[in-house]
């Protein structure tokens, strides 16, 4: 094996498994809260306050990007989207700063790489795709956290149908309106009973009446289906209307909105799978034609 092609296997090694590191990293396959998996699981529950050091740097260099840079760089901050998968607006800096750092080096370390083999290239064009790179780079995480949030949504819909159901249960066994939401959100541990449960926990000792809490929280992570469970649990404890019916009402409704989103991406993912058949058959077809087709334009 002669030395240049060793050189370039190198470079494109390292070059395409950067990349998919960047990938990877960008867009995972699951999105998975380890440290409430870890409380779980460890007999002695870890402080949520004891972050790991990297993750302490990590906030820091976002709030120090914060501070320093000018506010229109970031162009536009998905606040709500960030606090619905409770992500710091720091860490969410940082993450796009370094994505961006490491696509604006990433093509000149490759295009060295490749000089060192006598592959010269002019300089403009390193220089123009490290830059496209980066900007491309510094707006992935806000395509990756836009689509964490539309998933965080979908679930919290589907875990809101059931919750309905669960307060209007206990609102027709008797229980008043604090009482009845609370016994709701303790049934399941899911994320989305934990943090309904951790808001009308909180309202206990802030005054706070629960239905209002928990309008002041769709209104901050853009959850309108939240809304009108409030509206409807307000309207039951300070006009004593059917609280059962409504609710029941506003369940059967949300499920039939869940069942008809869910159609509608199945006949979106069909119609997307029909298209690489259609270009395969395209392709055989072709082929077929293609030697016949040579035949009467080659002379013969």
């Amino acid at each position: 094996m002669s030395a240049g092609l060793l050189v370039a296997m190198t470079a494109g090694a390292l070059l395409f498994g950067g990349l998919a590191a960047l990938v990877m990293r960008l867009f995972p396959a699951q999105h998975v809260a380890l440290d409430d998996a870890f409380e779980r699981i460890t007999p002695t529950t870890r402080p949520r306050s004891a972050a790991p050091s990297d993750l302490t740097r990590k906030d820091r260099f976002g709030a120090w990007a914060l501070r320093t840079m000018p506010p229109g760089i970031w162009v536009r901050t998905p606040v709500r989207e960030l606090a619905l998968l409770q992500i710091p607006v720091t860490r969410f800096y940082a993450d796009k700063l370094i994505v961006a750092g490491l696509g604006l080096v990433a093509v000149p370390a490759a295009t060295a790489l490749y000089g060192a083999m006598g592959l010269r290239l002019p300089i403009a064009i390193p220089a123009v795709a490290s830059l496209g790179l980066a900007a491309l780079l510094f707006f992935a995480p806000n395509a990756a956290v836009a689509r964490d949030a539309k998933r965080a949504r979908g679930q919290f819909r589907r875990a809101l149908a059931l919750y309905l159901d669960l307060v209007a249960v206990e609102r027709r066994s008797g229980a008043g309106v604090r009482p009845a939401m609370e016994a709701a959100a303790d049934v399941a541990d899911t994320w989305v009973f934990r943090r309904l449960g951790e808001v009308l926990r909180r309202t206990r000792w802030s005054g706070q009446q629960p239905w209002d809490a928990l309008e002041q929280m769709a209104d901050e992570l853009g959850l309108p289906d939240l809304k009108d469970l409030a509206d409807i649990v307000g309207l039951s404890a300070t006009e004593g209307a059917a609280a059962y019916d409504h609710l029941r009402a506003r369940s059967s409704a949300l499920r039939s909105a869940i069942l008809s989103d869910d159609l509608t991406e199945a006949n979106n993912v069909g119609e997307r799978m029909a298209i690489p058949s259609s270009l395969l058959g395209v392709i055989f077809m072709a082929l077929l034609i293609a030697p016949a087709v040579l035949r009467m334009a080659l002379p013969t």
